[in-house]
């Protein structure tokens, strides 16, 4: 049976050469995205048997819809890359009232997972792909003011957090799918010049991206994650240049994993779903 993989913000840069690299290996791919005619535009490029649907990570009912929409056409996931993110250089609110950094680059990656979870275990084995970043080395969760709510709001330390959320949440649930057969992994994609970029000034963009990777290259460490037989075997791991990377202390502490995972629960409104489900 023909593998399916979902690839979000696979319009441009690292989401679209991923999705290419996939497509290429004969997946079935789906480009989740927010703007579909870029999308369809990004497919009818990429070529081979891809499918676009709609997706705003900033919306937990579009999120949400999209689960519904894409099990209801597929009963198999086999690779789940959550690629998608944000960098903003100002303080904004996604359509449920989250800060957008957060809301988007950890609690929409989280809320898709969930959503998809169990299509996904039915698949095993299966893979989670999460693409952090080695900024999440800098980064620090301000546990009491997640959401830059009471501190003045920078950027970059918005982004750094998220970043090192990501890692969190992967190992977090990289241990509650220990046994099932589905490996997730964290990576860092490199230094790439993407859209991801343009919210920098223009003379910082200039001088970076001298030393920046193409989208193609920074796709390499996703596609070793979501394809290679290493990207099968571990769980847990975060991977930079292809190759296995110890991530920082901060992403390793078990207890914050967990303290995220509860907050992360709780300002989606799945705790309160499970105990009614209950």
């Amino acid at each position: 049976m023909k593998k399916i993989a979902i690839v979000t913000g696979a319009n441009t840069g690292i989401g679209k050469e991923t999705a290419r690299g996939l497509a290429e290996q004969g997946m079935h791919v789906v480009l989740a995205v927010r703007d579909v005619a870029k999308g369809e535009a990004a497919a009818k490029d990429i070529g081979g048997d891809v499918e676009v649907l709609a997706l705003d990570l900033a919306d937990s009912a579009s999120i949400r819809s999209f689960a519904r929409t894409f099990t209801a056409k597929h009963d198999r996931l086999d690779v789940l890359v959550a690629n998608a993110g944000v960098w903003t250089r100002e303080r904004s609110t996604t359509k449920d009232g989250f800060e957008t950094t957060f809301g988007v680059n950890h609690l929409g990656t989280f809320l898709l997972v969930n959503e998809l979870l169990p299509t996904i275990e039915r698949t095993a084995p299966s893979r989670i792909v999460i693409v952090s970043s080695d900024l999440h080395y800098r980064g620090k969760m301000v546990w009491e003011d997640l959401q830059f709510e009471n501190r003045k709001y920078g950027g970059t330390s918005a982004y750094n957090q998220s970043k090192l959320a990501n890692v969190l949440y992967a190992n977090a649930l990289a241990r509650r799918l220990e046994g099932k057969n589905v490996t997730v992994n964290a990576l860092h994609p490199g230094v790439v010049a993407t859209e991801l970029t343009r919210e920098l000034p223009g003379f910082i963009r200039a001088v970076v991206g001298l030393f920046m990777l193409t989208p193609a290259q920074g796709a390499r460490t996703s596609l070793h994650a979501a394809l290679s037989d290493e990207g099968g075997e571990v769980t847990g791991a975060y991977f930079d240049k292809s190759k296995q990377k110890r991530a920082s202390r901060a992403a390793l502490d078990v207890a914050a994993q967990e303290k995220l995972w509860a907050i992360s629960e709780e300002l989606l409104g799945l705790r309160r779903a499970e105990a009614a489900a209950a």
